[in-house]
């Protein structure tokens, strides 16, 4: 359905405080990311009656306040005097937007789907990501029902999805009327020194998952489907795979299984699984906890199809998915540092094309465990947390439901005419 959406108020949110004024330097894991905004809502339905139900006032005075520590997120994306991207750190603003829809709740987020229309309604948009585009970007939308959405668009260079519900924890925290020390009692750590590049840099493994060789597939058509977890489905799968397999490992093999079947992958061509890994805790010395840029690496699992299909399932692949992220340690990382810098300066990796995966090929990122419905601004928590859009044929998001006896869920971005033999396959085999 069309949703008529009219913006009632634009400003410019600046920290309460005064903040550093600096370049922000970004490592190779900021540069490299997708030089767009992370899209995501947030539904909370209509409450029982009351008075200041999301009340911008609130949100916006807390937001200034959340902006103190985060700083960053007021900036602009720039450049330095060599070219390289960095965050204008001069408390310009995030933006804050408050508009109304002629839409209930429950005609978009009872059944809800990821979509470019979503995207255009609920969450701000700027014309490129480029410099000098802002950081950060908040809408919210009043429904007619009394509901509202949180529309968060949080541009990946300077942070990823650990980061980014960190400061969601923080602003809602504040919202509630906490102080600054109990909404934030670890302060993010923005020094992305840490991560700097070896010199001379030198990569010693091979790291095809940031190869643009492998992002050849032509532009497909793509639907977004959603696919619900049971409990009871989630325990089934992990049944069939080794003591102590991860959630993401038991679902990723399963989505990975669907996908060559549904596309009918010859059993002798190679099919690759694009899996991303948080190396916060893997690298010596660690990071610090709430560090808050990106610190999340790819990497790729190749195997035939046969392997995927033949072998005991779907504990084979989730045994291979295992084995490539416990392969990922410090060393692993520095070597994938020195190769972002290095093909960073070739510009090969800046403009690959990430979304353009080979029908051979699945990526499938996972948000579980993550605070993603710590998001209680002093009307109770949502009932519904997801990316806005999809993007890219064959990618995939493994997430978390409110409540963990719900289950998960999934969302695939599939070609139409493969959607219903990969649901037959993803519930009945």
């Amino acid at each position: 359905m069309e949703t008529k959406v009219e913006l009632q108020e634009s400003t410019l949110v600046a920290p309460s405080e005064q903040t550093p004024r600096h370049g922000l330097w970004l490592s190779n894991f900021d540069v490299t990311a997708a030089r767009t905004h992370t899209a995501l809502v947030y539904y909370y339905p209509a409450p029982a009656p009351t008075t200041g139900f999301f009340s911008p006032d609130r949100l916006r005075a807390a937001l200034a306040k959340a902006l103190v520590p985060f700083y960053p997120l007021a900036g602009r994306l720039g450049r330095d005097e060599d070219g390289r991207l960095q965050v204008d750190c001069h408390g310009e603003g995030a933006l804050f937007v408050v508009a109304t829809a002629d839409c209930a709740g429950e005609d978009i987020f009872g059944n809800f789907v990821p979509s470019p229309k979503i995207r255009q309604a609920f969450v701000p948009v700027v014309p490129s990501g480029e410099p000098p585009c802002v950081m950060s970007m908040f809408q919210v939308t009043f429904l007619k029902c009394g509901g509202v959405v949180l529309g968060t668009a949080i541009h990946h260079a300077l942070m990823d999805g650990i980061a980014a519900f960190h400061f969601i924890q923080t602003w809602s925290g504040l919202a509630r009327g906490l102080s600054l020390s109990e909404a934030c009692p670890s302060p993010p750590s923005h020094d992305r020194t840490p991560l700097r590049g070896r010199s001379p840099p030198h990569a010693d493994f091979d790291h095809l998952a940031y190869s643009s060789a492998y992002l050849t597939g032509p532009t497909r058509p793509s639907n977004t489907i959603v696919y619900s977890v049971s409990p009871k489905l989630l325990a089934d799968l992990k049944s069939r795979c080794a003591p102590g397999v991860s959630t993401y490992g038991a679902v990723t093999a399963h989505l990975w299984r669907c996908m060559c079947v549904a596309r009918g992958l010859a059993p002798g061509s190679d099919t690759r699984l694009r899996v991303t890994v948080n190396v916060r805790h893997r690298l010596q010395p660690p990071l610090p906890r709430h560090f808050s840029g990106n610190a999340i690496l790819r990497d790729l699992v190749t195997v035939k199809v046969a392997d995927v299909l033949a072998q005991p399932y779907p504990g084979y692949v989730a045994d291979a998915v295992r084995k490539s992220l416990d392969g990922v340690n410090d060393a692993h990382v520095r070597s994938v540092i020195d190769y972002l810098g290095m093909e960073s300066e070739k510009g090969t990796l800046e403009a690959a094309p990430w979304q353009l995966l080979p029908e051979s090929d699945l990526w499938v990122t996972g948000w579980l465990g993550l605070p993603m419905y710590d998001a209680d601004f002093g009307w109770g928590t949502p009932r519904l947390v997801a990316p806005a859009q999809m993007f890219g044929t064959g990618m995939a998001y493994v997430m978390q439901r409110p409540h963990k006896d719900d289950g998960i869920v999934v969302f695939v971005a599939l070609e139409p005419e493969y959607a219903r033999c990969f649901e037959d396959v993803f519930y009945n085999q």
